[in-house]
């Protein structure tokens, strides 16, 4: 292998990294892959968040079983945030089982930390929330969290909770 060819691979290798998750469940790592080509600027907030430890601890606070399950919110009761609001990133990705998109108020500019995977397809959000994220390995453990109840919108008790988020890149050091 030439020296640009190495050069190259090690350039695509960081890149994957860098754009990879790691979510660290009690029963196992849900492995995210990144989309910024889908949403840049909701990327870029993702990795500074997890970086900051934000994920670390935080509750799946509203899990629907059949759609999804939520996490983000440092409160735990899916009305907080990190404070800072996000521009829609919509795009024509579908809602499929393993999608992560940002969970939002109303107003389409109000994606904040909140986000959701999907346990099935639901294409009634296709267009009208973010997604910045699939599972590329690990969803039987995002099958796992425990969950709600459709009577009480999936507000879970004691519920299950991250045991850390990291960017791959920076466990790979």
């Amino acid at each position: 292998m030439t020296q640009t060819n190495e050069t190259n691979a090690a350039n695509t290798a960081n890149t994957e990294l860098e754009n990879t998750l790691y979510l660290d469940l009690p029963d196992g790592r849900v492995v995210i892959r990144l989309r910024p080509d889908l949403a840049p600027n909701h990327v870029a907030r993702i990795k500074e968040l997890t970086r900051q430890g934000f994920y670390d601890g935080v509750v799946f606070h509203r899990v629907l079983p059949g759609f999804m399950a939520q996490t983000g919110d440092p409160s735990g009761t899916g009305m907080g945030g990190s404070g800072k609001k996000l521009k829609a990133e919509f795009s024509k990705e579908k809602h499929v089982r393993g999608t992560v998109s940002m969970a939002r108020a109303n107003d389409p500019n109000s994606a904040d930390s909140q986000f959701f995977i999907c346990f099935e397809p639901a294409s009634y959000l296709d267009g009208q929330y973010t997604v910045w994220g699939e599972v590329v390995s690990g969803m039987e453990f995002v099958d796992k969290i425990k969950a709600g109840s459709a009577a009480n919108n999936g507000t879970v008790k004691n519920p299950t909770k991250i045991v850390k988020m990291s960017v791959a890149a920076d466990a790979a050091k």
